[in-house]
């Protein structure tokens, strides 16, 4: 899909130093993959301390 945007060509530039990428479409490909992994792990870490575990369980058994 193509879109027309208008990105800050000062970040771009920045992006394309550090990414070490050529091509600015890839530059904004790689920046749209890595937002979208950091903020899936966002909402992973608000499942932590959720599970309830039964105190009577024991785990040494199975081993």
């Amino acid at each position: 899909m193509e879109a027309n945007l208008v990105i800050d060509t000062t970040l771009l530039e920045q992006a394309l130093d550090v990414g070490g990428l050529e091509a600015k479409n890839e530059t904004i490909n790689l920046a749209l993959e890595e937002f979208i992994e950091r903020r899936a792990g966002k909402s992973i870490i608000s499942l932590f301390n959720t599970v309830e575990y039964d105190e009577n369980y024991n785990y040494k058994k199975l081993r």
